[in-house]
Formats: structure tokens, C-alpha cells, sequence
């Protein structure tokens, strides 16, 4: 329970975080002797290792229990595939869907990534936290809002990194 807490403080400082930082209109600071280095473009801006992340799915078969799912429609990280099912771990409560989530894509392989999520079904939004995984998902970070589009859909809009992985592309 203690674990479950902790995870949920951290979607939502890391949330809050996320929103302070995106200031885009706060002035740059330029270090003395780095002049030229700020006319180029920052690494953390162009790195194909992290960036916006945007989702989509459809959850028509979510049936509230544990080991429902939902399914990925659309997304910008090809890591996420369109078909990639969203599992919750623990049944939804009556207003508030409280658990764990795997994100297992379609196809063979050891490829799953591991989260949380803490959604108000009543009000219709919440946070995913992602936090690692297996294969290609083993270094993923990200933090979403989640958001109601209509019917049985939803999206996820907010950050990815991959901590520790080289220098492929993802981003579609």
C-alpha cells in the first residue's frame, strides 16, 4: 500500500513538474565562454531519446475487472504500437481506477513496459506513470495526463525518455 502511495505522489509531482518546466517564454540564460553553444540547438530539444508523447486508444473491451485492457490506437513512439494492449493489473473501483499497468504490444518477444495509473472516473482525467519495463521498453520513463475523448476512448499526452539506451529514433 505504502509502494502504491508513493507511485501515485510521484505521477503527480512529476505532473507538476512537467507543466512548471514547459515555460517556453522564460528567458535563456547564456553562460559566459558558451556563446556558440547557445546558438545551437539544445541536445535535450532534438534528442530522439525523449520528447512529447502522444497516445490514443479505445477501451471497448475493458470490462473494470482485473486483467482488463484497453488497446493503443494511435502513437507518435514507435515503441508503442497501434495494437498494443494496456492491462490493469487490479479491478476498478467505482469512481476511481487505482493500479498497476502493463503495456504488452502485439507480436512475439519480451517486450513489456511497466506503470501506474491513478484515474477519477468521474471526472474523467488522471496520470500514467511508466517506469521501465522489458526489451525495448527497459529504460522508458513517461508521464501523462489522461484525458476523456468521447465513447470508449482516451488519450495520453506528456513526456518520454529512455534513460540509457543508445541513440535510435523511436519518434515516428
Amino acid at each position: 500500500m505504502i509502494h502504491r502511495k508513493l507511485l501515485i505522489a510521484t505521477a503527480i509531482i512529476a505532473s507538476v513538474v512537467i507543466t512548471a518546466c514547459s515555460d517556453s517564454t522564460a528567458p535563456k540564460k547564456v553562460v559566459p565562454g558558451l556563446a556558440a553553444a547557445a546558438v545551437a540547438p539544445s541536445l535535450s530539444v532534438s534528442s530522439p531519446r525523449s520528447g512529447e508523447l502522444h497516445v490514443t486508444k479505445e477501451c471497448s473491451q475493458y470490462t473494470r475487472l482485473a486483467g482488463g485492457f484497453c488497446t493503443i490506437t494511435s502513437s507518435n513512439l514507435k515503441a508503442i504500437e497501434v495494437g498494443t494492449r494496456v492491462v490493469y493489473t487490479d479491478a476498478s473501483g467505482p469512481t476511481v481506477l487505482n493500479t498497476d499497468v502493463t503495456l504488452d504490444p502485439p507480436g512475439p518477444g519480451n517486450n513489456k513496459a511497466f506503470g501506474h495509473v491513478v484515474l477519477d472516473l468521474v471526472a474523467r482525467h488522471g496520470v500514467v506513470t511508466i517506469s521501465g519495463g522489458t526489451g525495448k521498453f527497459t529504460w522508458l520513463e513517461a508521464n501523462v495526463v489522461v484525458s476523456y475523448l468521447g465513447g470508449r476512448n482516451w488519450a495520453w499526452d506528456g513526456t518520454f525518455s529512455f534513460s540509457d539506451e543508445g541513440d535510435r529514433d523511436d519518434r515516428d
